[in-house]
């Protein structure tokens, strides 16, 4: 009531004065107020709709995927996926195959480079005898059995090492030339050598430990004929034949092996030796026996004396024998002493101070070469490199 009679009065007031503003109060609805929203608001709440929209879009333009429709779908998308994976599977074996073609190729210019190196221009640098020791290159063939490469540069390097280190030998003079051809043929029959040899101690059982090989580098060392210390022992290999402790016993190992197979097969010369000793065990002159066996012509005749007094580091004698006349006292005799050349009988004619007088009765052992040498008729031996 109140609001329709405040319509009345305002109708009222305009009749009297037309020129005040109609003011009309109507109660608004819903449709009015829907279809007078601002237009200026509609972009942006469609802005902020539009991801929405999008996605529904998006999701509507999707295929719609059942149990009958999956493996179809599935092969749809591998179909799209091949074009990318076709590509790097081809890539990646174009990599592998260009990959082994390198590889293939330096190994065979690796072995056409070390196989020409070696055998036809004999080279013997640092390089190619680290090769060898890796790759087991033959250098000849002893029978049935090859030898190494490896120990020929072995030895050959040690006698081009002494020589152009201690003599002072340029073995690119015409001398030099000459003289290192010497050592390849000295080394070569050297290794061959070896090799009949291993057979030899293959054949009758014999072999050299390690505790044999120790205990000869201690006897030398006792006697300062390596060094007096452990870094002069290493100096002096390393300066003289340029090898290292293990080089060294590698040689020597080798030494006593050739020897111990002397020992084995010379049986003559042991016989020798024992009926000596049983000789002078039962009271026999000592000097007029080393007149009458004593291989050693130089004392032979003044009953077997040494004309030096020996002391420990006395290098005029084998190891061996030293280390046993220190041992005995005036008088004393020994038993028979494999120096590895010959067979000793010692005695201990005086001792003073350290100093000893004493005399020997020698039998010289038979050369390695007594044994090799049938084997080698048997079986040549065939070299691999030239050698002039």
């Amino acid at each position: 009531m109140r609001l329709q009679w405040m319509v009345k009065r305002v109708k009222r007031s305009s009749k009297k004065n037309p020129k005040k503003r109609l003011v009309r109060l109507k109660t608004p609805k819903l449709g009015d107020i829907r279809g007078k929203v601002p237009k200026p608001r509609i972009p942006k709440l469609l802005s902020k709709l539009e991801p929405e929209s999008r996605l529904n879009k998006a999701i509507e333009g999707l295929p719609r995927i059942t149990n009958e429709t999956v493996a179809e779908h599935r092969e749809e998308l591998l179909r799209g996926s091949r074009k990318y994976i076709y590509p790097l599977k081809h890539t990646k074996h174009r990599v592998v195959v260009i990959s082994v073609s390198l590889l293939i190729s330096a190994v065979i210019i690796f072995f056409a480079y070390t196989l020409l190196a070696l055998y036809k221009f004999q080279n013997d640098s640092s390089f190619l005898y680290y090769v060898t020791q890796v790759i087991p290159f033959p250098v000849a063939k002893a029978g049935p059995d090859y030898v190494a490469y490896e120990n020929y540069l072995f030895e050959l390097r040690h006698y081009e090492h002494y020589y152009t280190t201690q003599q002072q030998i340029s073995f690119n003079s015409t001398k030099g030339k000459q003289q290192l051809d010497a050592f390849k043929k000295q080394a070569l029959d050297q290794v061959v050598q070896d090799a009949y040899v291993k057979q030899l101690a293959a054949k009758y059982h014999v072999s050299v430990s390690s505790q044999e090989v120790n205990d000869e580098v201690t006897l030398l060392r006792q006697q300062n004929r390596l060094g007096s210390s452990d870094q002069e022992f290493s100096d002096v290999l390393k300066e003289f034949w340029g090898w290292s402790i293990g080089d060294f016993k590698r040689e020597l190992a080798s030494q006593l092996l050739a020897q111990k197979v002397v020992a084995k097969l010379d049986t003559g010369t042991y016989a020798q030796a024992n009926a000596v000793l049983q000789q002078l065990h039962k009271g026999a002159d000592f000097g007029k026996l080393a007149q009458k066996y004593s291989s050693d012509s130089t004392t032979a005749s003044n009953g077997g004396q040494y004309s030096f007094e020996i002391t420990q580091n006395d290098q005029n004698l084998s190891p061996q024998v030293v280390a046993e006349l220190l041992k005995l006292k005036p008088g004393q005799i020994s038993d028979i002493i494999n120096t590895g050349y010959t067979l000793e009988i010692v005695k201990v004619i005086s001792a003073t101070n350290g100093k000893v007088h004493a005399a020997h009765i020698a039998f010289t052992l038979k050369d390695i070469s007594t044994y090799v040498a049938p084997l080698e008729a048997k079986q040549k031996p065939h070299d691999f490199i030239h050698l002039q």
